[in-house]
């Protein structure tokens, strides 16, 4: 046997022996997903137990050094790790924002203090981050930004707003993009710092949307002290920093369409029932047939992409065709659950349908086509950068 078949056999041998059960069934939603933090709340024992092992054992984040709480595996282990996951129906044991982009940005840009303040929680599950990217008057023109952070000699003092700040009010720190100097160019004199949002000065006010429920958040700063130490990267330099986490966020919301949680020809049989071993709806099924089999092939254009990024290759505009290409199928998802659903999906509070459950999250995906830029933008820089039409 060759060393990573030995790895192979070691890793399906430990997590039939580790992964519990209640972890090896299909993540309903957010409110079934891990997001660990200082106040978090498990939904289990059985969470909090999977989590704090496979965080023992550096699987949060394989890849990330040892010495940053990662299991210091090789691409190719955790892609076999990956595998056998996903073979039992191992849950990942953690969502979490400081894993999917301020770590791979800290692990790049970030001076050793930092990586060790901050990495080794993230992987634990410790400390839960958000995002204060997008502003009132700074959406899809990002570096329009004018949150000001001044220097105050031994501080940073921050004043300014944030807007669709996922998940915000349940955060504990926030990797923010400020503005250091007014007077430089629109993307230069930008900032990346770091702060506690427990930091005097700093409110957050939950936005409901039209799902009646929302993960986002208006996001105030006022006088906020910051340590010079929490700068991550040179001052003014932080647009650079900006557009490498932007790539890992396209890359976490284009997933969505591939990631799913359970098949949508299981969900359709759940609501249709089957005849003759099929749903009864000849159409609705083509167009489930149709929308599984876009699933997969996009699922490997990821699992190619990604390899293609670890083996030194750039993402670049890649990411926004996966982002866009993403967004889009899980679009496809919840609306063809509100078909086989029927008129009885459109049904809002009762605890049969688990508070409205199909319906909010159908509503929740048209703003995917919003976050982490605009349909409109990705658009045109898949025209401009992929495509190279003409004009663009």
């Amino acid at each position: 046997m060759t060393d990573l078949d030995v790895f192979q056999k070691e890793t399906r041998a430990w997590l039939e022996e580790n992964c519990p059960a209640e972890m090896r069934t299909p993540i309903r939603g957010d409110e079934d997903m891990c997001w660990g933090g200082r106040n978090y709340k498990f939904s289990s024992p059985a969470q909090k137990q999977w989590l704090e092992t496979m965080a023992a054992k550096g699987w949060t984040v394989p890849t990330w050094p040892k010495e940053y709480g990662g299991g210091g595996l090789s691409k190719v282990e955790a892609k076999v790790l990956a595998k056998e996951m996903h073979k039992i129906g191992a849950r990942s044991p953690l969502s979490s924002f400081g894993i999917w982009m301020l770590g791979p940005a800290l692990l790049k840009f970030g001076n050793e203090a930092q990586k060790l303040e901050h990495l080794p929680p993230i992987a634990r599950g410790e400390i839960r981050w958000c995002q204060g990217y997008s502003e009132p008057g700074a959406g899809s023109d990002l570096a329009a930004l004018a949150t000001k952070c001044e220097d105050k000699g031994d501080h940073f003092l921050v004043n300014g707003q944030k807007v669709w700040t996922s998940y915000a009010d349940q955060a504990d720190w926030i990797f923010c993009l400020v503005r250091t100097d007014f007077n430089a160019k629109k993307h230069e004199g930008i900032s990346f710092v770091l702060f506690d949002m427990e930091t005097k000065g700093v409110e957050a006010r939950p936005i409901k949307l039209i799902s009646g429920k929302s993960p986002f958040c208006e996001t105030f700063f006022e006088d906020v002290k910051v340590s010079k130490d929490n700068l991550v990267g040179e001052l003014n330099k932080g647009w650079t920093i900006a557009k490498y986490l932007l790539t890992h966020e396209r890359e976490m919301i284009g997933g969505q369409g591939e990631g799913v949680a359970r098949p949508l020809h299981e969900i359709a049989a759940g609501l249709l029932g089957l005849e003759d071993g099929k749903l009864p709806e000849p159409m609705l099924r083509a167009k489930i047939a149709e929308a599984e089999i876009d699933a997969w092939v996009f699922g490997q254009t990821i699992h190619r992409k990604l390899e293609e990024a670890k083996a030194g290759a750039s993402l670049g505009a890649d990411s926004s065709m996966l982002k866009y290409y993403g967004t889009e199928l899980n679009k496809r998802r919840y609306e063809l659950m509100m078909d086989a659903s029927g008129h009885e999906g459109l049904e809002w509070e009762s605890e049969r349908s688990n508070g409205g459950k199909t319906a909010r999250d159908w509503l929740r995906t048209k703003g995917n086509s919003i976050e982490g830029g605009t349909s409109e933008v990705q658009l045109n820089i898949i025209s401009k950068h992929i495509l190279q039409l003409p004009g663009a």
